[in-house]
């Protein structure tokens, strides 16, 4: 049982990244089992299909990364700062990637989305799905942020949260796109603009 779930993980860890470095529509079964070092044979133990490949990438890294924002805005932290050491984090994850491939890879759930949500309904409806999941956790922290003052009265929350997560996923394509992390630093000053933060609030983050 063990070597088996070995074999999985590696075919699973080889296909997150080849998609990383190059998208999933050029990729193969072939290239994928000998990146992971397994017979092809065993890609079809696991995976009825490359599509159901790719299906089981995106909820491993969402696995991942839910644990890691769960854990970065569910800290004692005021809700603000939970904000900005999201940020902080989403930038180092790109700039520790390029420094080691040489380049900046995106966010996966991005790079799939414009990939494939014209022609995988199973892809995009599970996308969408996770998309909707980070706004939510982002709409806690700003309902407490609001709920504080630290946010403005008239802000609308759910679709503040949306707006932060659009502009998470548009700086890293930027980022992306320039090869160059540090398009994320204004996420931040966009945040509190966005949420219509008090002078003297900001005063205490800054």
């Amino acid at each position: 049982m063990g070597r088996t779930s070995d074999a999985r993980n590696k075919i699973l860890d080889a296909a997150a990244t080849l998609i990383e470095q190059r998208g999933y529509s050029a990729l193969g079964v072939a290239e994928i089992c000998a990146t992971a070092g397994v017979p092809k044979g065993s890609f079809y133990y696991f995976f009825e299909s490359k599509q159901a490949l790719a299906r089981a990438v995106i909820d491993e890294h969402w696995v991942t990364q839910r644990r890691q924002w769960e854990q970065l805005l569910g800290t004692e932290h005021d809700p603000l700062r939970r904000l900005r050491d999201l940020f902080v984090a989403t930038e180092e994850i790109q700039r520790v990637g390029q420094q080691k491939s040489g380049v900046v890879a995106g966010c996966l759930f991005g790079n799939l989305a414009l990939e494939l949500s014209n022609q995988t309904e199973e892809i995009r409806s599970r996308l969408q799905e996770i998309f909707e999941e980070q706004i939510t956790l982002i709409e806690q922290v700003v309902v407490e942020a609001k709920d504080r003052g630290l946010a403005g009265p008239s802000v609308d929350v759910r679709e503040a949260a949306r707006s932060i997560v659009a502009q998470i996923e548009g700086r890293v394509l930027l980022a992306k796109l320039l090869n160059d992390p540090t398009q994320l630093e204004m996420l931040w000053r966009n945040c509190l603009d966005l949420l219509q933060v008090p002078v003297e609030a900001r005063t205490t983050i800054d």
